[in-house]
């Protein structure tokens, strides 16, 4: 079978070997983390917790942390503090001057940026672990029992979630260096997959029960869970390729140019980031929520914290927009494209080169950006609409949403990277019918 040669030949290849084995067991010991529950506590106590991670706004936080943040655990803060962090430190690079001359420097200022955003992690978790241990607090008084109330464990356990989750950060950059795949996007997936046993197991326990509709209902939920995996599969892959005419240019005797190629430009080039990146601001109000007593400013937080209501989908939607050209606008640079084809003799048929072919790439790329950026807000907000078909909360996650975007771009950049080791080996590659195209395309792309 393709399958099992595939295996055999992935087996062989002793660098990816060893990738794929430290990438296991850095998931291993991240999947153990979100067990381990914070000293004091007692997890017999956490079933007003469960309950709460089990719908609205937490539920998501819960699914992006493993399931740590309802079990109390060491990771409960996850790794969303370090992608706020990461927004903040992009959106500086546009605003400050500073950080645009670190941009400008090259690996030194990257290593720069990159500290500057762990500080900024810590700065944001020394806020979370706090918020996080009321909101315990609160949950355990549900269950009849109560938080210790020494200043010493409130200390103490913010200072164990915050070395958590840089922990969990510190997992995913070895990821990245050591195994395989984006090792922070990874750590991302793997808190996704984790819920989705247990969340097809109750959608379908419900349709046979209380739910209605039986074995059919339950197939045809597959049948449109499916669809939205393919558009989603769509819109990570699909490009809009403009063609490049090169010059003829004769050296000695040999002649170069005189060819055309295409640049693949992604529909949707900016990937799932800004949806991670809207999804980490819409979880804001959970921090207003817990240091607030003012009972509006809990009443506006509470309204955008129901991921089902009109409010919380409408900014959610305008976010991923905003994002979706702003990430774009900071990964793809027309001016650095248009200059780069001038140097090679290339041009666009019938586009002068230099000023007026970045300008025409940076039209391409704002018409194209916008039809995949309601796309994107479009499947991000599909979640609230298989709701009110009475989806199961849990099953409705994967019903397009924040889950399903990343799963479905995590997975392909995973086998993509998987695939170009076996064919530098000169082995077949995952499928028969053409190379995997992960959220940065392919190898041929310009």
């Amino acid at each position: 079978m393709k399958i099992i040669e595939t295996i055999k030949n992935i087996w062989k290849i002793e660098e990816l070997r060893t990738r794929l084995l430290t990438t296991i067991l850095f998931v291993l010991i991240y999947r153990f983390g979100s067990y381990i529950v914070l000293p004091g506590i007692n997890p017999a106590d956490l079933s007003s917790l469960h309950n709460q991670a089990g719908g609205g706004l937490l539920s998501l936080l819960d699914m992006f942390s493993g399931g740590a943040f309802s079990n109390a655990s060491i990771f409960a803060l996850g790794i969303m503090p370090y992608i706020s962090a990461s927004i903040v430190v992009q959106l500086l690079t546009i605003a400050v001057p500073y950080f645009q001359k670190m941009q400008k420097e090259g690996e030194s200022g990257r290593r720069k940026m990159n500290q500057i955003t762990r500080y900024l992690t810590v700065l944001i978790l020394l806020i979370q672990g706090p918020t996080y241990l009321i909101n315990l607090g609160v949950q355990l008084r549900h269950a009849n029992s109560a938080l210790p109330s020494e200043w010493w464990f409130s200390v103490s356990s913010t200072v164990i979630l915050c070395a958590g989750s840089m922990f969990v950060m510190w997992l995913g950059e070895r990821i990245t260096d050591k195994g395989v795949g984006n090792g922070i996007s990874f750590i991302i997936l793997i808190g996704i997959i984790a819920r989705l046993p247990g969340a097809f197991i109750k959608e379908f326990a419900s349709r046979l029960g209380d739910a209605g509709g039986g074995l059919i209902m339950f197939l045809g939920e597959i049948v449109i869970l499916f669809a939205v995996v393919s558009a989603c599969i769509m819109l990570v892959q699909g490009t809009r390729k403009i063609p490049v005419q090169y010059a003829k240019r004769v050296v000695g005797n040999k002649q170069y140019g005189g060819v055309r190629q295409y640049i693949p430009l992604k529909i949707n080039a900016a990937g799932v980031m800004p949806i991670i990146f809207a999804q980490a601001i819409m979880f804001i109000p959970l921090t207003v929520v817990g240091f607030s007593n003012s009972q509006a400013a809990s009443s506006f937080a509470q309204a955008f914290m129901n991921n089902t209501g009109f409010w919380y989908n409408f900014v959610f939607a305008v976010l991923i927009i905003a994002f979706t050209y702003f990430y774009t606008a900071i990964t793809i640079n027309p001016t650095q494209m248009a200059e780069d084809m001038k140097r090679n003799n290339g041009f666009i048929p019938g586009v002068k080169p230099g000023k007026k072919t970045a300008e025409y790439l940076d039209l391409i790329m704002s018409r194209i950006t916008f039809p995949g950026s309601i796309f994107l807000a479009i499947v991000a907000i599909l979640p609230a609409f298989a709701r009110l078909m009475n989806i199961n909360v849990q099953f409705a996650q994967f019903f397009g949403g924040t889950s399903l975007l990343i799963l479905v771009g995590v997975v392909l950049d995973t086998l993509q990277q998987i695939e170009s080791y076996l064919l530098m080996r000169h082995y077949d590659g995952l499928l028969k019918s053409g190379r995997i195209k992960g959220r940065t395309g392919s190898a041929a792309a310009y």
